[in-house]
């Protein structure tokens, strides 16, 4: 018995040691970096704590509030594990008012939306837009319907009409990866653009196509041929229910065709079109438009109510959604669980709402709300500012939850450590879980704003200190 408590002391003293020792080395190594001449005018927070016993082990600027980028979804993804369920799914329903006489649908055809992120996704099986619409085409058809005298409603009426969260700039929100989020999503609120570069550098590139195709909407083309190799250098300027847009930067010679992708300023319209052709290919008229909630409230008009049900979709559970917002960093799930916490716990899917329960969840275990001034859910806005004590706090309390497997699967295997990185202008930034050779878990936030030069430079600089932990 004696050897056995002798083993199991001397493993503590160990573990401790090698611990103090990683502190030590990380001090010396973040001392070498402040020199560096691309962190001169930077900021540097960096925290690290024992996994196990929440000991501290590194402490530098741990209490400074910065922007995060996308280290911020660790916060809103934990938080909807935790308020929403990792089992939870979305339900959108499909139904219609009025009658079926024969082959006619005197009435309208409706579609409850719930706020599902994945409806029309690529993502799974289940969700992909071909699959959502065959379903609807065979339910009219085992109906007997080939003529619908209505409209087709969207009822998107429990969800605020802002799709774009407060604090985005114009830059981001007309690309894929500033989809905001809506009642009603379809295919991630996301197109393709089709580009045909010049021969040579300095020369015009065409617009091909769009997929799926813009509706109401037209893009200005500025682009020019860059250098071959130069890769998408590329921004897309179209707010949410633009009409035109303009499409500006380079896309590199050398390759016949470059693809780039925006985000849908109507996600009703690109739905509608696709409707419109599913129901062209099965031989069924609709008579009437797409009209959503704002549409008859603009109008002063009562929304009209569905009566009958037709059938439902559910999306994926919402710990598989989590994989793929943490692993591809897709800022519309993030958008859209914040809507949904909110819509959840208060009947309204409203950003702001969403953004005020999370924070007072996470001050109820122990986060100040000045140390979590955020104004979205994924990192996007440079206006978020949050402590990396904040999201080591965040990651340990995340360990000791049932859905923890999950969390920890959906995180990002970079440079051989599970992590979430984030990454805005001037702003690079890394959150996770380090193992050490010598069996020592850790837990660590790492935070660097305002760098100078180039941010892939930056990137090795801190995976180089971070490599210490292992």
């Amino acid at each position: 018995m004696m050897k056995i408590w002798t083993a199991v002391v001397l493993c503590f003293f160990y573990s401790a040691g090698s611990a103090q020792n990683a502190g030590l080395k990380i001090g010396q190594a973040v001392k070498k970096l402040e020199a560096d001449p691309q962190m001169k005018h930077a900021m540097l927070s960096l925290y690290i704590v024992d996994s196990k016993t929440g000991k501290v082990v590194f402490d530098k600027n741990a209490q400074v509030g910065l922007a995060p980028a996308s280290s911020l979804k660790v916060v809103t993804s934990a938080a909807a594990m935790e308020l929403l369920g990792k089992d939870y799914r979305y339900q959108t329903e499909f139904g219609y008012d009025g009658n079926i006489e024969g082959n006619i649908l005197k009435g309208n055809l409706f579609v409850k939306v719930s706020g599902d992120p994945t409806l029309g996704s690529w993502r799974w099986d289940s969700s992909k837009a071909e699959i959502i619409l065959d379903q609807l085409t065979a339910t009219l058809r085992a109906n007997n319907i080939t003529v619908i005298t209505g409209n087709l409603i969207i009822d998107d009426s429990k969800w605020e009409t802002q799709a774009t969260p407060r604090g985005w700039t114009w830059e981001d929100i007309g690309n894929y990866y500033g989809a905001g989020a809506r009642g009603f999503n379809w295919h991630e609120n996301q197109y393709d653009l089709m580009l045909a570069p010049g021969k040579n550098e300095g020369d015009s590139v065409k617009i091909l196509w769009t997929d799926p195709e813009l509706q109401a909407s037209v893009l200005v083309n500025e682009l020019k041929t860059g250098r071959p190799g130069s890769g998408d250098n590329t921004v897309i300027y179209l707010p949410e229910d633009g009409v035109i847009g303009y499409v500006r930067g380079t896309v590199p010679a050398a390759v016949s065709t470059f693809r780039i992708s925006g985000s849908m300023p109507n996600t009703s319209n690109a739905f509608t079109n696709a409707v419109e052709k599913s129901f062209l290919n099965n031989n069924i008229h609709l008579a009437g438009r797409t009209k959503n909630a704002v549409i008859y409230f603009t109008n002063n008009e009562k929304l009209p109510v569905a009566a009958n049900h037709f059938f439902s979709v559910h999306s994926p559970p919402l710990d598989s959604i989590n994989y793929w917002f943490l692993q591809k960093s897709v800022n519309l799930f993030g958008e859209a669980f914040v809507k949904t916490i909110a819509f959840e716990k208060t009947g309204y899917g409203s950003a702001d709402s969403g953004i005020s329960i999370i924070k007072e969840f996470w001050k109820e275990r122990g986060i100040e709300s000045s140390a979590l001034k955020i104004t979205d859910g994924s990192g996007l806005s440079p206006a978020n500012r949050v402590t990396t004590h904040t999201l080591v706090t965040v990651m340990q309390y995340a360990r000791k939850q049932s859905w923890f497997a999950s969390f920890y699967n959906a995180l990002p295997l970079q440079n051989g450590i599970k992590m979430k990185s984030g990454y805005i202008g001037g702003v690079r930034s890394y959150t996770g879980y380090i193992k050490s050779g010598s069996g020592t878990e850790y837990t660590f936030s790492f935070i660097i704003n305002n760098f100078d030069g180039s941010p892939g430079a930056v990137r090795e600089k801190m995976w180089k200190l971070l490599d210490i932990l292992k």
